[in-house]
């Protein structure tokens, strides 16, 4: 199993618009940040996590060429508004794309882009998505995925744990990606024990009404004692290697590009 990290920013990315801070102004790439999401990858087959308004820059950038599913989080706009560059890969692969998330998100998905989902004629063309309701337990492309509920404020967002069960030749492996969080009940903090690695939102350093500010990431981490773990939905109160250097053994801030394998 393969991680890439294709945003490790916040709604705003970094640089936000109109900011002249160091973090902004850095010519650091590590403090270049779209949008929040990941892939997952499992031998051939890539599960994209969200699909950010940077989706086709995040995919020339990185050089991704192949999505075989769409999970979805939430559908915050910069969660959702790359949706529609997903129809490249449709005409990469011939294939209509697979589409999870919870009976929400795919009313959301189809009241934002009718288009989808009418006999329309488009000159570009359009997605052809196949939507499905995501279970709490199943099985995808080699893997077993677990989806549960965390809270981002008020509003209840999925988050995702992914096994690789051990081969003769592969260990097992375990990684979940929790983004977009301000509180985990208890059923879904027993999610994130035993993993190797945990992605984890840190939007700041001082808590915010709808994530985790740092020292409640840590305060997490601590808690489910991941082998690694890497912080993401960044903003720009973090200059990548000032904080990286503080950080605990075993935690890192993510950055856009980062790839973890198993």
């Amino acid at each position: 199993m393969e991680i890439l990290v294709l945003g490790s920013g916040t709604s705003h990315g970094v640089p936000m618009i109109g900011c002249e801070c160091a973090v902004c102004t850095s010519e650091n790439p590590k403090n270049r940040r779209f949008r929040p999401s990941i892939m997952v990858r499992h031998g051939e087959e890539a599960i994209l996590i969200d699909t950010t308004p940077e989706l086709r820059l995040q995919s020339l950038t990185l050089g991704i060429t192949r999505v075989d599913a769409v999970f979805y989080t939430h559908t915050h706009a910069d969660h959702i508004f790359g949706l529609d560059d997903v129809r490249r890969f449709n005409d990469l692969s011939g294939q209509e794309l697979p589409v999870y998330g919870d009976a929400d998100t795919l009313d959301d998905i189809q009241r934002i882009y009718p288009y989808i989902f009418k006999q329309t004629q488009l000159g570009g063309g359009k997605p052809r998505l196949s939507l499905h309701e995501v279970e709490r337990e199943f099985s995808l492309f080699g893997l077993k995925i677990q989806s549960f509920y965390v809270m981002h404020g008020k509003l209840p967002v999925l988050s995702y744990r992914f096994d690789q069960p051990a081969t003769s030749t592969t260990p097992a492996y375990s990684a979940a990606y929790v983004t977009d969080v301000s509180y985990i009940p208890p059923d879904a903090m027993e999610k994130l024990y035993g993993l190797d690695v945990l992605l984890l939102d840190a939007v700041r350093f001082q808590p915010h009404p709808t994530h985790f500010g740092l020292y409640q990431a840590l305060e997490v981490i601590e808690q489910v004692q991941p082998k690694r773990a890497y912080l993401t939905h960044l903003s720009h109160h973090f200059d990548h290697d000032t904080v990286n250097a503080q950080l605990p053994t075993g935690v890192e801030l993510s950055y856009d590009g980062l790839v973890v394998r198993s």
